[in-house]
């Protein structure tokens, strides 16, 4: 007997490897070291920081991957995976240097998990940083056959100085949302449990999703605002605070990035709700309370601003393609969110 009998197949896990080098070769930034098969991977620190502080994320991309697994779509997942670590590090101001991931699964599929890693792959170039390593490991009789799980971990830099904490946000800071491209990588729970109980299947095409497919619409990647949001800072845009809006919604996320003594002010309707959230309200009857509770209800993430630099903010992100909607403004609170529509 050896390891191969056993359902571990060292060879296809060394081809694995292999397959995927070109993959990762295409997102490596000037200060990677060496190349990949370490035992860990080298990053030297970008030149031109007086106080470098680093900002590590870690994240999965949940029970979405049981919709891939069922549609046998694979691409897409992969740009969530860096999408949530990323996003969560840029709430600091921090940009990414690199990226890492860990895959695991009952039995290597070589198809299947390329098309994880070029999602990885195109995530990581959305965001400007490298795919720096990374593990799969096979665990026959762990998962069943065809599944997978992943995680991903993200370190991103920032100079101490322009490090947001809460201590810059003002009262009267405008509160800009960024359009999310839907369903992002949260409450996929509460979406299979809504199409299943509803007897509907991922292929079918409501006529509120446009002609489009369920299964098309929740596999839409998670939006990387990375880039945007970088060169927003670099051009002199006053961003003061930033929330990504992923689990919790906009009444979770939204006050961390406050300071003590501080909430929004909601302005209701001032942002359209993305058709996939009133079809799963309306068909798995949720109520409102609860959407905003799981979802991010068409707002992925948000930036505060002084009220001078709210409308040229706005009118910047639409420029880069994402379309961005003044939903609030801060007033005195003790955290939290006013005004939220829950009924």
């Amino acid at each position: 007997m050896d390891y191969r009998e056993a359902g571990v197949d060292i060879q296809a896990g060394r081809d694995f490897v292999d397959g995927i080098r070109s993959l990762v070769q295409k997102t490596y930034r000037p200060e990677v070291l060496g190349g990949l098969g370490g035992f860990g991977g080298c990053f030297a620190l970008p030149s031109g920081y007086n106080e470098p502080i680093l900002v590590s994320g870690t994240d999965g991309v949940g029970t979405k991957l049981k919709l891939a697994t069922s549609l046998n779509r694979h691409d897409t997942v992969g740009i969530d995976l860096v999408a949530m670590c990323v996003n969560d590090v840029l709430t600091c101001g921090a940009e990414p240097l690199f990226f890492l991931d860990y895959l695991a699964t009952g039995k290597l599929d070589s198809d299947q998990l390329t098309q994880v890693v070029t999602g990885i792959s195109q995530g990581c170039q959305q965001a400007g940083c490298s795919l720096l390593g990374g593990e799969t490991a096979e665990m026959p009789g762990f998962y069943q056959p065809g599944e997978y799980d992943m995680a991903g971990f993200c370190v991103g830099i920032v100079e101490k100085s322009r490090m947001l904490n809460g201590s810059q946000v003002q009262i009267g800071d405008i509160a800009i949302g960024l359009a999310s491209s839907g369903v992002h990588s949260n409450g996929f729970s509460l979406v299979r449990k809504v199409v299943s109980d509803g007897g509907w299947n991922w292929n079918d095409c409501p006529e509120a999703l446009g002609g489009q497919s369920i299964g098309d619409v929740c596999l839409t990647p998670t939006q990387i605002y990375v880039k945007p949001i970088l060169q927003a800072r670099s051009q002199g845009v006053e961003i003061h605070g930033m929330a990504h809006i992923t689990g919790g919604g906009l009444p979770e996320n939204l006050p961390r990035c406050l300071g003590e003594g501080q909430a929004v002010k909601i302005h209701p309707n001032s942002w359209p709700v993305l058709p996939i959230f009133n079809w799963l309200a309306e068909v798995g009857q949720v109520n409102l309370a609860a959407m905003f509770d799981t979802f991010n209800m068409g707002l992925g993430f948000v930036v505060l601003v002084p009220p001078q630099q709210a409308e040229t903010t706005r009118e910047w992100f639409e420029t880069q393609g994402i379309l961005a909607y003044t939903i609030g403004e801060v007033v005195s609170g003790t955290g939290g969110l006013i005004g939220l529509p829950l009924n």
